[in-house]
Parts: C-alpha cells; structure tokens; sequence
C-alpha cells in the first residue's frame, strides 16, 4: 500500500483487520447493552437511582487501576489468546450477573474486579493493528474503529432497549453474552496465532512481575518528553469535552431532548472520523491535528446563549467532529514508542483516556452544581479551548520517525532507558 494511496477499501481488504474489525464492533454494541441493563436491573432490585448511575459507570472505574499496574500483559502474553480471554470473561460475568442471583453488592463487585483487565485486553488489540496495516493504513483502521464505536454505541444502546422492553434486563445480559461469545468465535477462528510482541519480557515474565513491570514500563514512557507530549495531547482535549456532554442531561432537564443532543454528538463523531481518514492525507491530518482539537471545546462557549434543543444539537455534532484531531497523532505516537512495549504504551495511552474522562466529567459537574449547567458547559469549552492552545509545541512538533534500537531489554524482562525515545517534541 503505497503512503498517500491507501484507502478505505485496501484496508478493508485484509483479512485480519475485517477479524478485529468485526469482534470490536460487537464489544462495543455487547458493553454498551450490558451495562444498561445492569443499570436497570440494579433500580429494578434497590429502587435507587444513585446506584443505578453507579452501576452504569462501574464497568469504566477500573481502568485505571488496570492501566497502572497489568498493562504489561497486552507484551508478555499472546494477543489473539487475551482477546479471546477478555470476550470469555464477558460471556461469564453476564451470564453470573443475569442468572447467578447475586445481591447488588456482589454484581458492582464482579464488575469490578473483572474490569481490571479490560485495559489490557484492549491494549492487545490496539497493539496489533499496526503488524497487520502498517504506514498510513494504521491510521485509517483507527478512523474506521472511531466510526464503529459510534455507530456501535448507538446500536447497542438501541438494541438494549429493545430486549429490556421484550425480556427485561435478565434477557439483555443474556444478549450480551451472545455477542461476547461470538466475537471470542471470530477472533479464535479469524486469527493466526502470534508469539507475545516480546519474547525476552515474556520469559523474563515470572521473575519480573507483571506488576512491577507495568510501573516501570509506565514510568519510562510518560519520562519521554515526546511520548508523555502526546499523551497529554490525547488525554485532555477529551476530558473537557466529556465534561461538558456530562452536563447536557441537566442543562435540558427532560431525557428526550438530552437524548437528542448526545446522539448528535455521537453522529458528530463519527462524521468527523470519516471525513477526516477519508478525504485528508497524512501530512494534513497532522496539521489539522491543532485546529481541530481547538473546535472540540469552542462550540461550547455557545451554550452561553441559551440554546434550545436544535441548536445544542448542532453545536455538540460540531465539537465532537473535532475528536478526529486523534488520528493526526497516530503515527507519531506509534514511532514514537518502542515495538516491545507498545500493547503496554496503547493500554496507557487507553487507560488515561478513559479516567479523564470521568475526572472531567466529575469536576464539570461540581461547577454545574455551584454555578448551573449552561455556565459550567462553557467552561469545559473555554478548558478544551486552553488545553489545545497549551499543547500548541506537542501538535505543531515536527514528524520524525523515532529509531529505537528492536529487543533491547534488561536482564529483568523490562525495557531500559536505552530503548525509550530520547527525542522531546
């Protein structure tokens, strides 16, 4: 596949991404009906809509618990084998959290305590999209695994709803379960059996600790001046942004015109990652990478104004379009970190994203509380706004590819500073 000629189609050529294409698409639809009707049936058997909300986040908050301290497993093991894993764990919790008649305490608990490994089960996927589509066709698989998320969450939710109305949460879960098995299906069958990305960490494994290696190995990469620039660049833009659609439900009162709002958002999303991966180069979705992310926190500054549903609509679909400033960051974070421990730099890059998110959303709605939700909307813009502008060298950095020196690993299974970037930017 040549740099500035691949497409869409060359990328939906191989087999292998059609295989991880596929099963994420039914994670994403399978997590999106669990945790409703998890949330459902928690209100269902306690009435109270503060643990219902709870179970509906639950499934998020271990990530970074998860990131800090297993990552180093997405390296140490096989990806296809954790992939397979991760869907066999979802077909089980589902099936225990329908039909086991656990009390609520021990659902949140099951949830919980299996969603430590989440991060590494997505690092294993995230990491093996580049052995599969190198060069420009990488970053095009990750607009496309953007658009299927959207898609996929709306689906899900969709879905969701529908076998909550026909067969309550119990049978929704049961669907999940469903979809998880089918995926570990696809994935088992789908794909060739790989050796862990680093053979000397793997053998090193029982002496080093997967523990201990994760922190180091976390250490090292967020050390890197390049590699901890770019983290930042993806992890906070975003943060604002979901503190701001954290206030949408309050700032509209009814779930109808909330609903509305979130959905073009989510259309907006997926817009943004199309056009983008479709239509721009490389070399200029790099250079978009700034403007955009400004534009995923400006359009809230209009909730100053007061808009009405059709307007706060417009203006969400507006700002999440420019989540598509990540794909502008993709190849030089890829070269940026070094082979052996990339599973472990994704599941982090993941996992960052992921308790930002909850953290912006946690302290937009501490301003919501004490100034109102239109005023803190706009603040998450004007926050989005300055984080972009404050990363201006990360996103203005020239792309150089990074030479690090393949298998250099110290004698405890962990990567030496030897082997990390030295280059700022």
């Amino acid at each position: 596949m040549s740099e500035r000629g691949t497409t869409f189609k060359e990328v939906f050529a191989v087999p292998e991404f059609r295989v991880l294409f596929g099963s994420f698409a039914l994670m994403i639809a399978g997590d999106s009906v669990k945790m409703l009707a998890l949330s459902v049936l928690v209100y269902a058997r306690t009435g109270s809509p503060g643990l219902s909300a709870a179970a509906y986040m639950v499934g998020w908050l271990p990530y970074i618990l998860g990131g800090m301290f297993l990552l180093s497993l997405a390296d140490r093991l096989p990806a296809r084998a954790l992939m397979v894993a991760g869907e066999l764990v979802r077909v089980a919790v589902c099936l225990a959290l329908a039909y086991g008649g656990l009390p609520v305490w021990a659902m949140l608990a099951l949830v919980l305590v299996t969603g430590l490994f989440s991060p590494v089960f997505g690092a294993a996927r995230n990491a093996m999209l580049p052995d599969v589509l190198p060069g420009d066709a990488f970053v095009l698989a990750r607009s496309l695994m953007g658009v299927t998320s959207a898609g996929a969450q709306i689906a899900g939710l969709s879905l969701g709803g529908a076998f909550l109305a026909a067969t309550g949460p119990e049978g929704a879960l049961a669907v999940t379960a469903a979809l998880a098995a089918a995926a570990a299906v696809v994935l088992w069958a789908g794909l060739p059996r790989r050796p862990a990305r680093s053979a000397a960490v793997a053998a090193q494994g029982a002496r080093g600790g997967a523990v201990r290696s994760t922190v180091r190995v976390n250490g090292l990469l967020v050390r890197d001046r390049r590699v901890r620039g770019l983290l930042l660049a993806s992890w906070l833009p975003p943060a604002c942004l979901a503190g701001a659609e954290a206030m949408v439900v309050p700032y509209l009162g009814g779930q109808g015109r909330a609903g509305a709002v979130l959905a073009a958002a989510a259309v907006g999303m997926a817009a943004g990652e199309f056009a983008v991966g479709r239509f721009a180069a490389p070399g200029l979705r790099e250079r978009l990478s700034l403007p955009l992310a400004v534009l995923l926190g400006l359009p809230w500054l209009g909730f100053l104004a007061g808009p009405g549903t059709g307007f706060a609509a417009a203006l969400a679909a507006v700002a999440t379009a420019g989540l598509a400033y990540q794909l502008g960051l993709q190849r030089r974070f890829l070269e940026a970190v070094p082979e052996e421990v990339r599973g472990q730099a994704y599941g982090l890059l993941s996992a960052g994203l992921m308790t930002g998110q909850a953290v912006g959303a946690a302290l937009v709605g501490a301003l919501g509380e004490a100034a109102g939700p239109r005023l803190a909307i706009a603040a998450a813009g004007a926050a989005g706004v300055t984080a972009a502008l404050a990363l201006i060298p990360v996103f203005r950095a020239r792309h150089e590819p990074t030479e690090t020196p393949a298998g250099d690993v110290a004698e405890d299974g962990l990567v030496t500073e030897a082997v990390r970037p030295s280059r700022g930017g």
